[in-house]
């Protein structure tokens, strides 16, 4: 196959990492141009990597793997910059007609044990086109990344049934849940929150408790990126 895409697979577990790598090779349909198992080695390798599409673990070594997304759009947007402002130059300089440089970004994927709505939902808002859970095989991994790459957006079924479960849920919150619900968003500190309504701050904290229960997650930090 000519052309293959170039895939860069960010995986924590070592031999996840490695028989993912091994596959997508040994399939002849693709290019594993890296694999990384953390933020900082993934950063690195993207730095001087090109890829068609990533694929990415949430839950890393060293942290939040959809922290990625952001760092390498920045990255990618002053890359962009430095390389236009020097093609203009050498264009004026040199009396050229001015061609842009290609602005084609990779695709982010997402492969990962975390199948709950508020990581699916954290994922997609970030930009992710793929989102497959680790129950789902390497053989529909590979289909959600030959139609991302396509254009489409793909969602496992069992994320997808969580996504769709969980969509309207902070209708089903009591009007005391989604007034603290609202000022978390905001990133108003439980105390603060507690303050404003005239509360305990242990009264706050159950109530989050509640929240958390109905959205599936465990954290505030996960609640923030509803």
């Amino acid at each position: 196959m000519q052309n293959k895409p170039n895939l860069i697979i960010i995986e924590d577990h070592p031999v996840m990492r490695e028989g993912l790598a091994a596959y997508f090779t040994k399939t002849g349909r693709w290019n594993v141009a890296g694999t990384a198992s953390c933020i900082a080695a993934a950063k690195d390798l993207l730095r001087i990597t090109q890829a068609n599409i990533i694929l990415l673990d949430i839950q890393l070594e060293d942290g939040w793997g959809l922290d990625i997304i952001p760092w390498f759009a920045q990255q990618t947007e002053l890359a962009q910059q430095t390389e236009l402002a020097q093609q203009t130059e050498f264009v004026e300089r040199n009396g050229l007609n001015e061609e842009k440089p290609d602005s084609g970004k990779p695709i982010m994927a997402v492969y990962s044990a975390f199948d709950d709505y508020a990581h699916v939902n954290a994922a997609l808002s970030l930009g992710v086109k793929a989102y497959i859970t680790k129950r789902r095989g390497e053989q529909e991994l590979e289909k959600a990344l030959s139609k991302a790459l396509s254009g489409e957006t793909y969602i496992d079924d069992t994320a997808q049934t969580k996504l769709h479960n969980t969509a309207n849920m902070v209708n089903l919150l009591t009007k005391r849940e989604k007034e603290i619900f609202s000022m978390v968003k905001t990133g108003l500190p439980n105390r603060q929150i507690a303050a404003r309504l005239g509360i305990s701050h242990r009264t706050v904290e159950n109530i989050l408790s509640c929240v958390y229960d109905k959205f599936g997650i465990r954290s505030r930090y996960e609640l923030e990126r509803l």
